[in-house]
């Protein structure tokens, strides 16, 4: 092992220990696999069933108002979700996805505190080459206007 993949193996370690204090339960929500041989489902009359998974150890916070300024036009307040990378590779795994990114641009969003928010940005950060800590910026459900 080369000293940089040791210091990227020590940050993951670190960023789990760091998470595992927050307790925080948050949830991505995923559409369920379809169903083959389901005639409505073909045809587009099934309901869309999702599956949640739960993301553990997480960080879940306000962004500072430099960051939260504002979210594209439509003023949402926006939080900052910490999430381990080592959660987020045993997800991928277990959900059969190739990488964080196409498991967190499938997800229909993040459940916390039963509230659905929309995912609008995730990252993942690295030590010597070894991912430790993913980052996603989320934002309150667009509300609609009558």
């Amino acid at each position: 092992m080369t000293i940089c993949a040791g210091r990227g193996a020590a940050a993951a370690r670190v960023a789990d220990a760091l998470l595992r204090v927050s307790g925080r339960k948050v949830l991505l929500r995923m559409p369920a696999p379809a169903v083959p041989g389901d005639m409505t489902e073909q045809i587009g009359l099934a309901v869309p069933e999702f599956q949640d998974a739960e993301l553990v150890p997480v960080v879940f916070r306000a962004l500072r108002a430099s960051a939260a300024a504002v979210s594209g036009t439509t003023g949402a307040r926006r939080w900052e979700l910490l999430v381990s990378a080592k959660a987020v590779r045993r997800l991928t795994g277990t959900l059969g996805y190739g990488s964080a990114s196409v498991l967190f641009g499938d997800a229909a969003g993040v459940l916390v505190d039963e509230v659905l928010l929309e995912i609008e940005e995730a990252t993942e950060l690295e030590a010597g080459g070894v991912g430790y800590l993913h980052r996603l910026v989320v934002r309150e459900p667009l509300r609609l206007v009558v």
